[in-house]
């Protein structure tokens, strides 16, 4: 057992500055990819003498945003991840598969659609559709207990359920569903500073109050009976845990809309490199998280130019096959 953890923390020194060297990288490359090819050179070096040229508007307005969306984006899903499979003791939970993701879209889209000039109230909303869908699933898959398999059947039927009336919304409202398109389908597209703005507290409130949950999440993930008898309140602590992974699910799905899988596969990648322990994972999470991102929306964004994919169509190829192989390990 020494042994183990001794590896495991030698795996977690070295695995965080390869994941920030990553990251570096996604970000330079997301920067210089695009239409008109930009060297990392001359990204530093229009970033820094801050004259204002064509190269300076293309990345400064255009590109460097939409990267650092993304790359927050990622960090809030790989976080909300982490928590639902910590506090549900499930490998198969995410945002999106519990329909976590579906209830803070179903709330955004009826903001966006209905009251379109209402747009600063889309976060908020987003957050009590994800609360929405949290407790709704995990009522449901309760029966003395919570299986895996029961909250992954029960999180796909919410899902279809809220996606129900998403559809309806568009029949009703087609005339204003023309800007909810790439939102729905998971992209960051003309992301502008305002999105920056919009997602930023939220990425750094939840950082920090996952790094300080990371003791209760490492003791939850052993069961309830430990955890209570190591002094967690068990019950108090998983109802604020839940909240949290609902808070970054929402920002995240606000300005990526319905982005999926990157809760789910993250935390485990980052769980094979640095063990179960959430205060080293967590923080390899977060930045694994936005690494993922930056290098998917840019093979997006640039694979089939001049036609964008959207990013959430990425991912949706990735994870699928990921959460079927994780199934079958799990359930099977």
């Amino acid at each position: 057992m020494t042994d183990k953890r001794a590896q495991m923390a030698t795996k977690a020194a070295w695995a965080m500055p390869v994941a920030a060297v990553l990251l570096v990288v996604g970000l330079l490359v997301g920067m210089g990819s695009g239409t008109v090819q930009v060297a990392p050179t001359e990204i530093v070096e229009a970033l820094t003498t801050g004259r204002v040229h064509e190269m300076y508007t293309i990345l400064y307005d255009i590109r460097l945003p939409r990267v650092v969306v993304g790359a927050l984006a990622g960090i809030n899903l790989a976080l909300a991840g982490a928590i639902l499979q910590g506090v549900l003791r499930n490998p198969l939970a995410d945002p999106g598969l519990l329909g976590v993701t579906a209830g803070a879209g179903l709330a955004g889209m009826v903001i966006m659609i209905l009251f379109p000039a209402q747009m600063m109230w889309v976060p908020p909303a987003a957050f009590i559709g994800a609360m929405a869908a949290t407790f709704m699933v995990y009522g449901i898959a309760w029966r003395h207990g919570v299986s895996p398999l029961r909250l992954v059947l029960a999180g796909v039927a919410l899902a279809a359920f809220f996606g129900g009336f998403m559809t309806l919304l568009t029949f009703f409202y087609s005339e204003r569903v023309q800007g909810t398109v790439s939102w729905m389908a998971g992209g960051f597209s003309g992301r502008s500073w305002d999105y920056v703005l919009l997602i930023l507290p939220y990425t750094a409130l939840g950082l920090t109050a996952t790094m300080f949950a990371t003791k209760s999440l490492t003791l939850l993930s052993f069961g309830d009976d430990v955890a209570r008898s190591l002094g967690v309140r068990v019950e108090r602590t998983r109802i604020l845990l839940l909240t949290l992974a609902a808070l970054l699910a929402a920002s995240a799905v606000s300005v990526a809309g319905m982005l999926g899988f990157v809760g789910l596969i993250v935390p485990h990648i980052a769980r094979l490199i640095v063990g179960g322990d959430f205060a080293r994972s967590v923080p390899l999470a977060a930045l694994l998280g936005a690494v993922l991102i930056l290098f998917a929306d840019t093979f997006a964004r640039t694979a089939f130019s001049p036609i964008e994919v959207p990013v959430g169509v990425l991912m949706s190829f990735i994870g699928a096959p990921f959460f079927l192989y994780l199934l079958r390990k799990e359930v099977g």
